[in-house]
């Protein structure tokens, strides 16, 4: 009769399955020096996905630091009509 396999070996090779290596990503901020601003909309439209939502952190590589500058900057500009509160259905 064949030996049973614990638990504990079925979710040690799931684990080893389902994590894939990530790239790791650089805050383009902290790169250049700069702070996130409302001012440039073209610059925020990158880290807005199609339907006007605010990308996550581990999508965009931003540093916390400047993931609620550009949270509030793109809450400014949307203030402002500058960046699209959300995209019309088609």
């Amino acid at each position: 009769m064949p030996k049973r396999k614990k638990k504990d070996e079925k979710k040690d090779r799931k684990n080893l399955v389902a994590q894939a290596p990530r790239r790791v990503l650089v805050c383009p901020f902290c790169q250049t020096n700069t702070i996130p601003t409302y001012k440039s909309p073209e610059e925020l439209q990158r880290f807005v996905s199609d339907r006007g939502r605010i990308l996550p952190r581990l999508r965009t590589g931003i540093c916390a630091k400047h993931q609620r500058k550009l949270a509030q900057a793109i809450k400014r500009a949307r203030h402002l009509a500058l960046l699209p509160f959300s995209v019309r259905p088609r």
